[in-house]
């Protein structure tokens, strides 16, 4: 027997959790539904595509579509697209393979982060062994190019070059920094390949697959970068107050696992003598947890991390991301479209949850 993840709603405002914020005003309520309803155009896409003929692959494949999910990147695709030709069945289909790499992508980041919980249901890793769920990511991976090769050579290299960041932050994340690198920059090019290079990609299907002016998709790009940095940022503060009821995770789940986040890296930077003790208590811990001892030990260190000025600078450091988000929408035409990728970026970096 299997866990029963509930269904994931079929409507934007249930699942991306500041849809007031970025749809405010008469125009973005139009907007709205307009977003919706290519959401749920994207959502059966991607229950099509997710059917699998083996029962334990079809099982497996839609268990964390099935837990839900905020459809970020389809809803920004589909965002980007209204400056184009609009929800052609194009946008839809690209769309969804861009999700199904990002689903993919989870069943590998649990399986190298040590998660056992994600979207507030246990693992796929937890559930069915760490070989299952990374062919199950496999397969998603797959899916998606399936999708993008109907499309012809450039989207082909749209999936292929985004792919290929991702791996390689994931790989530069498992490796960690060499003898010279920066530590913080070099955090910061991983959160670029592993959660803003898809994000960008996102941003900018939209145009491409609308057949929208070519001289948006790169400031759609670096829209989607930025802000998924900022994104990722967000979640490292996020993660060390973590309501596991409201967020699906464990606090402090990345650095119990022994994976450096933005707050322990900067803490690393701060000389005064209360802040190095800190941060030797979470490599004792860390290492004894590596070990075999109960992940508990860290409760009360993550907690002092919580309250650190490294956590404040940290946040203040995702507003910065934000800012080069709304930055980089200059050349799009003035707007509803404009305006809610400008909330949108606001919010990312506002959230609290």
């Amino acid at each position: 027997m299997t866990p029963s993840p509930s269904a994931p709603g079929s409507r934007l405002a249930s699942r991306l959790g500041m849809t007031e914020r970025v749809f405010a005003g008469p125009r973005s309520r139009k907007l709205l539904r307009t977003i919706e309803e290519g959401l749920d155009l994207v959502e059966a896409a991607l229950a099509d595509e997710l059917r699998v003929s083996d029962a334990l692959a079809d099982t497996t494949s839609r268990y964390l579509y099935e837990a839900g999910g905020k459809r970020i990147r389809p809803m920004l695709a589909l965002l980007s697209a209204q400056l184009g030709e609009g929800t052609t069945q194009d946008v839809v289909e690209a769309a969804a393979a861009l999700e199904l790499t990002h689903l993919g992508s989870l069943y590998h980041d649990d399986v190298m982060d040590g998660a056992d919980v994600r979207r507030g249901v246990p693992s796929a890793h937890a559930v069915w062994g760490n070989n299952v769920a990374i062919l199950t990511g496999d397969l998603l991976f797959s899916r998606a190019s399936q999708i993008m090769a109907r499309y012809g050579e450039r989207a082909i290299k749209l999936q292929a070059d985004t792919f290929e960041r991702l791996v390689l932050g994931q790989m530069h994340e498992t490796v960690g920094p060499q003898s010279g690198d920066d530590p913080v920059v070099f955090y910061l090019q991983v959160l670029s390949d592993k959660t803003g290079s898809l994000i960008a990609a996102s941003a900018a299907s939209g145009i491409v697959f609308s057949h929208g002016p070519a001289e948006l998709e790169e400031p759609m790009a670096l829209f989607g970068e930025k802000a998924g940095v900022a994104f990722q940022l967000l979640d490292d503060v996020i993660d060390l107050s973590a309501d596991p009821d409201e967020t699906g995770k464990v606090p402090g789940t990345d650095l119990r696992a022994g994976v450096p986040t933005m707050p322990y890296l900067l803490l690393g930077r701060m000389p005064d003598d209360a802040s190095v003790a800190l941060r030797a208590r979470i490599d004792e811990g860390v290492a004894r947890i590596a070990d075999g001892a109960d992940p508990g030990i860290l409760d009360a260190d993550l907690a002092a991390l919580r309250d650190h000025p490294a956590t404040a600078d940290t946040l203040a450091l995702a507003h910065e991301y934000s800012r080069a988000a709304i930055d980089a929408l200059e050349p799009l035409p003035a707007g509803a479209v404009r305006e809610a990728l400008t909330r949108f970026a606001q919010a990312v970096a506002d959230r609290s949850s």
